[in-house]
């Protein structure tokens, strides 16, 4: 039976008669934080893996049981402890349905960090692992090239050719990760970063855009047109030189010290500049540009910086949404219902912005979604990390879609948008899967060019 944790142990000393802590250094999920968690249980019906595993130690409560337990040396971190924390989908819910304010992303993230600290994972996920988070996000230049390569693998015929082989298997787990794959697009937009794009019109608001890693060519359409929306609206657009993956899937994989590095990379970059606004399309980076002053609060010499940062930090929608459009727009008929991104309904808050943006387009029909809070499965690289149990997620956000007859899902995050589109090729009904902010570009009379003007 789980206890509540009322034991005031703020230096991480050992519980008398126990065994010292099984974490180590700084980084590691704190008694103040914790020790919030009352054990009450409302959030395990938030839980998406809770939900679909049914086991307790499946739930934020008793994740944050097992962290207390390894914290007072009564739990190793071992082949348990890692596989509970490593199927959480970190999507946050929990936070929203907490009473008693328990940030949950915050102490899976430490513990993951501990576990990248502390134990060893099998040689090939450690490869996988160092190749994505060390050789490959951090480097535009190998993005790009890999962009390019997947570009050529699609466009040539040779990813439709491997499929009507059936060389990857039916219902295996390389033709599932296959089906999830980004579409490569061309050109993609990392010619565009540090370039600057003029207001139309009399000039409201200048802003910095931050475009990511895999967006840059997976999502370069959707970038366009985030800038020609801005643009129509009054705002001078800066893509700044410099800027490089924000480092949230690091984060959420414990890599926590080069997720700093990223982070200051990134500071720098966009402190050059005097913006009103640093804006983001994808709310999972949103998240943690959102928290780099939390994540170099201990650095002397970044913190002020970070937090200056991050002040500014918003997501398009959520700014569009305070600062009003300018442009009309012209009419799109057809009947929309909106997914909402985890990370931005639970980790920055925003549920409104989105929705208040679609409801400003004459002719659209909104019917809200059922559940529409459920993680969809994505969660970062989850759905390549934990396949089966993220098609099983997003299978039932399906039926919620399919309900509401819409013909258009929209969200607000490219991980979203890519497992959404699996979704439909699965088991929608033909449904149209779109950013809000390319629902914007198609609603502006002047949206016929691609190109970023």
């Amino acid at each position: 039976m789980l206890t509540q944790i009322t034991d005031h142990n703020p230096a991480h000393a050992p519980v008398s008669g126990l065994a010292s802590s099984g974490f180590t250094g700084e980084d590691r999920p704190r008694w103040e934080e914790y020790s919030r968690c009352v054990h009450c249980g409302l959030c395990t019906n938030y839980c998406p893996t809770y939900r679909e595993l049914g086991v307790e130690m499946d739930s934020p409560r008793g994740r944050i049981y097992q962290m207390v337990a390894v914290d007072e040396g009564r739990m190793t971190i071992g082949e348990s402890f890692v596989r509970h924390i490593d199927l959480c989908l970190d999507c946050r819910a929990c936070e929203t349905a907490c009473p008693s304010g328990v940030e949950y992303g915050k102490l899976v993230e430490a513990a993951r960090t501990q576990i990248e600290l502390n134990y060893r994972r099998p040689w090939r996920q450690r490869l996988l692992r160092r190749l994505a988070f060390h050789h490959l996000f951090p480097h535009p230049t190998r993005l790009r090239i890999a962009g390019r390569l997947l570009y050529w693998y699609q466009a040539s015929g040779l990813q439709e050719m491997v499929r009507r082989s059936k060389l990857l298997g039916e219902g295996t787990r390389l033709a599932d990760l296959d089906s999830l794959s980004p579409n490569s697009e061309s050109p993609d937009f990392f010619s565009q970063i540090g370039k600057t794009f003029p207001a139309h019109g009399p000039r409201r608001y200048r802003v910095a855009f931050h475009s990511g890693c895999i967006a840059n060519f997976a999502f370069a359409r959707l970038q366009e047109a985030t800038i020609r929306v801005l643009q129509r609206n009054g705002c001078e657009v800066v893509v700044p030189a410099g800027q490089i993956c924000c480092g949230a899937l690091h984060v959420h994989a414990g890599v926590r010290e080069k997720a700093r590095e990223l982070a200051r990379r990134n500071i720098e970059a966009f402190e050059a500049g005097a913006f009103d606004a640093h804006l983001t399309n994808a709310a999972g980076c949103g998240s943690t540009l959102k928290e780099y002053g939390e994540l170099l609060h201990g650095d002397a010499a970044w913190a002020r910086r970070a937090a200056a940062f991050s002040a500014k930090m918003k997501d398009v929608t959520e700014f569009l949404a305070e600062v009003g459009l300018t442009q009309p727009l012209s009419p799109v008929s057809a009947t929309v219902t909106y997914q909402d991104s985890c990370h931005l309904l639970h980790g920055q808050k925003v549920k409104q912005a989105p929705r208040s943006l679609l409801a400003s387009i004459p002719g659209l029909q909104f019917v809200e979604l059922p559940h529409a809070d459920l993680c969809c499965g994505s969660a970062g690289i989850y759905n390549v990390l934990e396949t089966e149990l993220s098609l099983r997620l997003l299978e039932d956000k399906m039926q919620y879609a399919n309900s509401t007859s819409a013909e258009i899902i929209a969200t607000a995050n490219p991980g979203c948008l890519l497992q959404m589109r699996a979704g439909v090729a699965r088991h929608g009904h033909g449904q149209e899967v779109v950013h809000v902010m390319e629902l914007l570009d198609r609603a502006s009379a002047d949206s016929a060019s691609s190109a970023v003007r």
